[in-house]
C-alpha cells in the first residue's frame, strides 16, 4: 500500500470539514477527485463540538475532530514529573523557550519540540507545562538582562496566560497518524505538529501545502490581541520557529502560487523540495455567466471575516456610488461563528457612510456561479490570500474583476482584470469606476479571464498533480525506528531551583 500512495492523513486547522471557505473547497476537491485514495481527516478545531458542514465522500475512512480548547483528547496523566524526568523536561523546555525568545542563543527548537512530543504522546505534557517549575523557567528566561522582554516587566499573570496559550497550541503533538501512508498538512503552523512527530518517530512522509501564509496571518492577528508584549513575543516566536521547522523538515512543500514559494524559500525551505501546484476549478461547473445585471452591481463572494477587509470594499463602494448613484454592492457568503461582531461593524460602517440602502449581505448561497453572475464586476478586497478560489471561479464565469495585490492574486489574474493595492479604497474605487464606464472592456476582460482558467487553472490539472505527489512520497522512505533521545544540556547557567516565591513583579525572589 505505501508504494501506491493510497492512504493519506489530511491535517487541517479551522477549515475542512467544519467550515466553508477556499481552503475547505480545495480539500473537498482533492478528496473527491481521488476516489481510489483512502483519506483520514484529522481536523484541529476549537472545542471539538463544531458540526461537520461538508458531506464527506465514501473514501474518507475516518474523521477526527481534535480540539485545541475543549477537554484534552486523551486524559492527562496528572502524576507530576520527578527527579531525572523533571530535569530532562525542564532542560528541553528551557531550550525551546530560548529558541523562541533569544534566537542568538543557538538553541535548536526542533530538539526541544520532539522531547515535548514524547511527553505529549504519554499524556504527561499538560501537567508538566502547567507546573510551578515550568512557570519559573519561563519567568527566568523572560527576565534575562539581555532580552527585550525584561523591559516589559513580565508578571505571573503573563506567565500563566502564555503557558495556557502554549499548552493548548502544543496539544496536537499527542495526535497519532497512521503509518504506511502520507501525512498531508494543508497549512503551516499547528496542523504540522502531528506530521512532524509522525515523521520524526515513525518515518511517515510529510507533505506541506500552504494557501495563505500562516505566519504572516499570525502576525496580522496578534496586532489586535489584548495580551501584553511578553506573551505576544513568546507566541509569535513559537509560530515563527514552528513555521521554519515545518519548512525545513517537510519532504515536499506544495505552495499554490509563486508568491508563497518565495516566502517559503526565505523561511528556510530548500528550493529543491518546493513544487508549485495551482488551485483549479472545473470550467463546466462555473460556466459563462451571460448578460450582466440591468442595475450596475459589484458582487463579492467569500466568508465574512476580517482578513477579507470588507471595510475597504464598502468604503470603495461608497466612493463609486457618489459617481453612480444606482450602483449596488451584493456580498455573498456565510458569517463564521465568532465573526458576528465583525458583520455588525460592517453594517454600521455602511450606515455611517450613507450607503446602507445599497449594500446587501446575502448569506451563503448554494448556487455559487449565480453570485458571480449577479455582478457587473466581481470584487476581492482581502489583505491576505493564497490563490483564491473566488477569483478563479469568477474568472471562469467570464466576469471582469478588481482584486487586491496579495498572495497569488496577480498570478491568477494576469492581464485579465485590475489589481490594486490592499487597504486603499480610493484606488479600488477608481478601478471600479473605470470598468463601469467601459462595457466593451469589461466584456473583453471577462472573455480572456475564462480562457486563462481553461488554459492554466483547471481542477483536473490540480488533482492530477497531487495524485502523482502522493505516489512519489509514499515510496520515498521506509519505516524507521524512533531515534534515540538523549538528555539535553544547556550551555547557560541553570535557573535557581530553590523554590523561591514568585513576587508580584514576576521575577524570582
Amino acid at each position: 500500500m505505501p508504494s501506491s500512495g493510497r492512504h493519506v492523513t489530511m491535517l487541517t486547522e479551522g477549515t475542512y470539514p467544519h467550515v466553508h471557505g477556499g481552503v475547505s473547497t480545495w480539500c473537498d476537491q482533492l478528496v473527491r477527485g481521488m476516489p481510489e485514495v483512502d483519506f483520514e481527516i484529522l481536523a484541529l478545531t476549537g472545542s471539538g463540538r463544531e458540526p461537520v458542514t461538508w458531506e464527506l465522500p465514501p473514501n474518507v475512512t475516518r474523521h477526527t475532530a481534535y480540539p485545541l480548547w475543549g477537554p484534552p483528547q486523551s486524559p492527562a496523566v496528572r502524576r507530576p514529573l520527578r527527579g531525572r524526568e523533571r530535569r530532562r523536561f525542564l532542560d528541553a523546555y528551557e531550550r525551546l523557550l530560548l529558541a523562541l525568545l533569544d534566537p542568538e542563543a543557538d538553541c535548536d527548537f526542533g530538539t526541544g519540540l520532539y522531547e515535548l512530543a514524547e511527553l505529549a504522546r504519554q499524556g504527561r505534557l499538560t501537567t508538566a507545562l502547567r507546573s510551578e517549575r515550568a512557570l519559573r523557567s519561563l519567568m527566568w528566561i523572560w527576565t534575562m538582562p539581555h532580552l527585550p522582554t525584561l523591559a516589559a516587566r513580565p508578571t505571573v499573570h503573563d506567565a500563566l496566560t502564555a503557558t495556557d496559550l502554549l499548552e493548548h497550541a502544543l496539544r496536537p503533538l499527542a495526535a497519532r497518524i497512521a503509518t504506511g501512508g502520507v501525512a498531508h498538512a494543508v497549512s503551516s503552523g499547528l496542523a504540522t505538529l502531528p506530521a512532524l512527530a509522525a515523521q520524526h518517530f515513525e518515518g511517515v512522509p510529510f507533505l506541506l501545502t500552504e494557501h495563505g501564509i500562516y505566519l504572516r496571518e499570525r502576525y496580522l492577528g496578534y496586532r489586535t490581541e489584548a495580551q501584553r508584549w511578553p506573551v505576544k513575543a513568546l507566541m509569535l516566536g513559537f509560530y515563527r520557529e514552528l513555521n521554519t521547522l515545518g519548512y525545513r523538515k517537510a519532504d515536499l512543500i506544495t505552495p499554490c502560487n509563486q508568491y508563497n514559494r518565495r516566502w517559503e524559500e526565505r523561511g528556510g525551505a530548500p528550493a529543491d523540495r518546493i513544487r508549485t501546484v495551482y488551485n483549479g476549478v472545473d470550467p463546466a461547473l462555473f460556466p459563462e455567466a451571460g448578460p450582466e445585471p440591468e442595475t450596475p452591481t459589484l458582487s463579492w463572494c467569500g466568508r465574512v471575516d476580517p482578513i477579507k477587509d470588507l471595510e475597504t470594499l464598502i468604503r470603495a463602494y461608497a466612493i463609486s456610488r457618489a459617481e453612480l448613484p444606482e450602483l449596488r454592492l451584493r456580498l455573498f457568503g456565510p458569517v463564521p461563528a465568532g465573526n458576528e461582531d465583525y458583520l455588525t461593524r460592517l453594517e454600521k460602517l455602511a450606515a455611517e457612510l450613507g450607503v446602507a440602502d445599497g449594500v446587501s449581505f446575502e448569506g451563503r448561497v448554494s448556487d455559487v456561479p449565480s453570485a458571480y453572475a449577479a455582478g457587473s464586476v466581481v470584487m476581492l478586497s482581502s489583505i491576505s490570500e493564497g490563490f483564491p478560489f473566488s477569483l478563479i471561479e469568477a474568472m471562469s464565469c467570464g466576469r471582469a474583476t478588481v482584486s487586491t495585490d496579495v498572495g497569488g492574486v496577480r498570478e491568477a489574474v494576469g492581464d485579465t482584470g485590475i489589481v490594486v493595492p490592499p487597504r486603499e479604497p480610493a484606488v479600488m474605487a477608481a478601478a471600479v469606476s473605470a470598468l463601469l464606464r467601459d462595457g466593451a472592456r469589461r466584456a473583453e476582460l471577462g472573455r480572456r479571464a475564462r480562457q486563462r482558467v481553461i488554459d492554466q487553472f483547471t481542477l483536473h490539472r490540480s488533482v492530477d498533480g497531487f495524485r502523482q505527489i502522493y505516489r512519489e512520497l509514499a515510496g520515498t522512505r521506509p519505516p524507521r525506528p524512533a531515534p534515540a533521545v538523549t538528555s539535553l544540556r544547556l550551555s547557560i547557567p541553570a535557573p535557581r531551583r530553590t523554590s523561591p516565591a514568585l513576587v508580584t513583579g514576576g521575577t524570582p525572589a
